[in-house]
C-alpha cells in the first residue's frame, strides 16, 4: 500500500505562486510513477502533470506549460512536488496527487490517491 498526503493549497491572488507537496509513506516510492491531476468545482477531473519513476520523463497538460513544474526527490524518497507559478482564476480546484505502476495523463494509469488540497486564485 502507498499512503499520499498533499499539502500547500491555499489562496493566492492571480498572477501568485504556490508550492504543493504530496509526503509519501509505504510501499517504495522511488519504484512508482507519480502525478497530479485536478477537480474544479462542476468539472471533471483532469491531468495536470506527470513524472516517471526516474525523474526522467515528464509531461504537462497543454494549460500549464511554461507555469507549472513537477518534481520528485528519490534520493530522499520524500515525496512529489508541483511548483505552480503565474497562477490564474481558472487553476481553482482541488489538486490530487496519484502514484502508479504506469503512469501517465489517464486516471487509471494510477492506483493510488490523495485526499487532495484545494487551491482558490482570486482575479
Amino acid at each position: 500500500q502507498v499512503q499520499l498526503v498533499e499539502s500547500g493549497g491555499g489562496f493566492v491572488q492571480a498572477g501568485g505562486s504556490l508550492s504543493l507537496s504530496c509526503a509519501t509513506s509505504g510501499r517504495s516510492f522511488s519504484s512508482l510513477a507519480m502525478g497530479w491531476f485536478r477537480q474544479a468545482p462542476g468539472k471533471e477531473r483532469e491531468f495536470v502533470a506527470t513524472i516517471s519513476w526516474s525523474g526522467g520523463d515528464i509531461y504537462y497538460a497543454d494549460f500549464v506549460k511554461g507555469r507549472f513544474t513537477i518534481s520528485r526527490d528519490n534520493a530522499k524518497n520524500t515525496g512529489v512536488y508541483l511548483q505552480m507559478d503565474s497562477l490564474k482564476p481558472d487553476d481553482t480546484a482541488v489538486y490530487y496527487c496519484a502514484a502508479g505502476r504506469y503512469g501517465g495523463r489517464y486516471s487509471n494509469g494510477y492506483a493510488y490517491w490523495g485526499q487532495g488540497t484545494l487551491v482558490t486564485v482570486s482575479s
